[in-house]
């Protein structure tokens, strides 16, 4: 891996792996608990980081009805997910759709595409994934507390129940547009380095091509850096 100055250091902003969708309109919605999120290790990750609150905490819940008749269940499934997208804005809730890193939309046209054969005979199931938006004085208690009053106060039509996973995440909108924030702050660790040894030794940065990555380091906050290592070099003669 090629090294890079301290001063060509934010060229290689340029570089960055991300989802294809979030290439197209960089501020999708990641699932950043599930996506390229790491363990916090004190000897491999990087002591410069970006702290930031995460967007939202999401959840998946399960939308079920066991009522005999197909007909009649998938009225009931219907119904109840209508009054969940009614309800939701008041609640400080938003609906999506899962996906293995974005979150995508859901909306009342998408009914019929959400519900399928649950496990059970004569069960169907539909999964939405319901999140809430992190607020600045916000706790983890708080922020579950919406999405499971959510469940339990939203209408139930015949045999419907609507059950949360409690398998918590959290999402950040576009975090790749974080990353110039993150090679400034990497940029400016590196001259406070290079000033403490003097003019006769040079600093060097290695893996700023690579993507950011992120470890959570609270309930509902995140640190997102570059895994770069610094080198000092003694400068030549």
């Amino acid at each position: 891996m090629k090294s890079l100055p301290v001063a060509c250091a934010l060229a290689a902003l340029a570089v960055v792996s991300v989802p294809a969708q979030a290439r197209q309109s960089g501020l999708d919605e990641v699932v950043v608990t599930g996506a390229r999120m790491t363990d916090y290790d004190p000897v491999k990750t990087p002591f410069v980081t970006l702290g930031k609150r995460a967007d939202n905490l999401i959840t998946t819940v399960r939308v079920v009805c066991d009522t005999r008749d197909l007909s009649q269940r998938k009225q009931e499934l219907k119904a109840t997910l209508r009054n969940m997208i009614k309800a939701a804005p008041g609640a400080g809730i938003e609906l999506g759709l899962e996906g293995e890193e974005v979150i995508g939309r859901f909306d009342d046209t998408m009914l019929d595409a959400v519900i399928h054969p649950d496990g059970k005979p004569d069960t169907s199931v539909a999964l939405l994934v319901v999140k809430t938006r992190v607020a600045p004085a916000d706790t983890f208690d708080a922020a579950t507390g919406r999405i499971k009053a959510f469940a339990e106060k939203t209408a139930k039509a015949g045999r419907t129940e609507i059950l949360p996973t409690e398998n918590w995440n959290l999402t950040l909108i576009g975090p790749q547009r974080y990353r110039g924030e993150v090679l400034a702050l990497v940029a400016e660790d590196a001259r406070k380095v290079a000033g403490t040894f003097g003019s006769d030794y040079a600093v060097a940065a290695e893996g700023l091509q690579l993507p950011l990555s992120w470890y959570q380091s609270g309930p509902l906050e995140l640190a997102l850096y570059v895994p770069y290592k610094l080198t000092v070099t003694p400068r030549p003669k």
